[in-house]
């Protein structure tokens, strides 16, 4: 179990995390999105004691990092993957490890199997590895005390599509066994895959946090008519809140309404409607790009461009 509750991070004016609380639950994936600059690295750091809290707290099993007894038998990390010391070679980087952490030798072995790294791959020098490697070693430093909470921070970054697939299954089966795993990534298409809860955040809080099924889910009606225009204007007149479905019919609306609430306006309107039902759900990078609009870096450049 992770906790966050009001975690702040300032640097002289400038707050980079601002009061962010939420919760990751043991057998649960839980997505930690935002744009870059968003605060999510720096949130992670200070849960791990990387970085001091301005204000507030951060605990892991119901204590802080720095009071786990050999934290890294219990928290498995992945924050920089490039950290790696870049003259030892990867079999040499998992001994050390697995000595720190107290765990056999044998230990190594096991791990190189288990996330892809051959024996020849394993006795290079780690200056000479892919990201994608990287990445790979990382995920088994993270791995190596057997631990109960998992803390990722890009951790796909470099991985190959079969990469990506062994690393979704992996998670899955982590927290399929009861354990917690934080992960924040980019590439929404696969968090919205493995991902039981979400939270969002933008220029440094909270945007939107719960159960992925609850967040994408659908809300109000979907409604194709023989004139749109007159249809939107008269739900408009209504109070209603109207928009366009990503990628659908130019003819359908959706309506922040019950479907009784659509018929009525329409009978008034005297407009004909040719389909009207439950609105889908939105997918995760359309919640994310509405949520993030006014935190992300495109916005601010075209405000500069302005």
């Amino acid at each position: 179990m992770i906790r966050v509750h009001d975690l702040t991070k300032r640097y002289g004016r400038f707050t980079a995390v601002d009061a962010v609380s939420f919760e990751a639950r043991p057998g649960v994936v839980t997505g930690f999105l935002g744009p870059n600059g968003a605060g999510k690295s720096t949130a992670m750091r200070m849960l791990c004691a990387l970085t001091p809290p301005t204000s507030g707290t951060a605990t892991i099993l119901d204590r802080r990092y720095r009071d786990l007894p050999n934290p890294a038998s219990l928290v498995g990390t992945l924050l920089d993957a490039s950290a790696q010391h870049a003259g030892r070679s990867g079999r040499e980087v998992l001994t050390l490890a697995a000595t720190a952490v107290g765990r056999p030798h044998s230990r190594v072995g096991e791990l190189l199997e288990l996330v892809g790294l051959t024996d020849r791959e394993s006795r290079r020098r780690v200056r000479h590895y892919s990201l994608g490697m990287r990445q790979r070693l990382g995920i088994a430093q993270a791995l190596m005390g057997d631990p109960q909470v998992l803390i990722l921070d890009e951790p796909a970054n470099g991985l190959d599509p079969q990469g990506i697939h062994w690393m979704r299954e992996l998670l899955r089966g982590f927290a399929d066994d009861g354990r917690t795993v934080l992960l924040s990534s980019h590439l929404l298409h696969e968090v919205e895959q493995i991902a039981d809860d979400l939270v969002l955040i933008g220029r440094g809080r909270i945007l939107a946090k719960g159960p992925q099924s609850e967040l994408l889910a659908g809300t109000g009606v979907s409604v194709t008519s023989l004139d749109p225009p007159r249809l939107a204007a008269a739900l408009i007149r209504a109070g209603l809140t109207v928009r366009p479905p990503e990628g659908a019919d130019p003819r359908t609306l959706v309506v922040q309404a019950t479907a009784e609430q659509v018929g009525r306006v329409a009978l008034e309107a005297q407009v004909v409607l040719t389909d009207l039902r439950p609105s889908q759900g939105v997918g995760l990078e359309q919640l994310f790009l509405e949520l993030t609009a006014d935190a992300s870096r495109a916005t601010d450049r075209s405000e500069v461009a302005a």
